[in-house]
């Protein structure tokens, strides 16, 4: 795993870790993804432009903030999201790139199969 958070300084800036793309797990995915709030967090992500990441505080969850800070932790340990500080905020991107070479189609699948079940619950 990639360096965990140090204390920002000057020249270094506050760091959290990360797991490398051959270290996530699909048992790790699959976990994290199991939670209604985590899946939220990915769908919003997903529908970002490639590249583009949201701030924590723009993904509005009916949690707590701690416990979303949670949801967030289990999402990056997993490796479904990269998250980095910008000023003092949490930047948050889906690591479609990573999660696509590993796990082809999983992604999409899960949010098909989650898009087809919100039509359910609307109808």
């Amino acid at each position: 795993m990639s360096p965990s958070s140090r204390s920002a300084s000057p020249s270094q800036p506050r760091t959290l870790a990360h797991p490398e793309r051959d270290e996530i797990s699909l048992e790790a995915v699959l976990h994290a993804l199991s939670d209604p709030v985590r899946l939220q967090v990915v769908r919003y992500l997903a529908g970002l432009a490639e590249g583009e990441g949201a701030a924590c505080s723009a993904i509005e969850l009916v949690v707590s903030k701690s416990t979303g800070t949670h949801h967030f932790r289990v999402l990056r340990e997993a490796g479904l999201i990269s998250q980095v500080y910008r000023g003092t905020a949490k930047l948050n991107a889906l690591r479609r790139a990573d999660l696509d070479a590993l796990f082809p189609g999983l992604l999409d699948a899960v949010l098909g199969a989650d898009a087809a079940r919100r039509e359910r619950d609307v109808s």
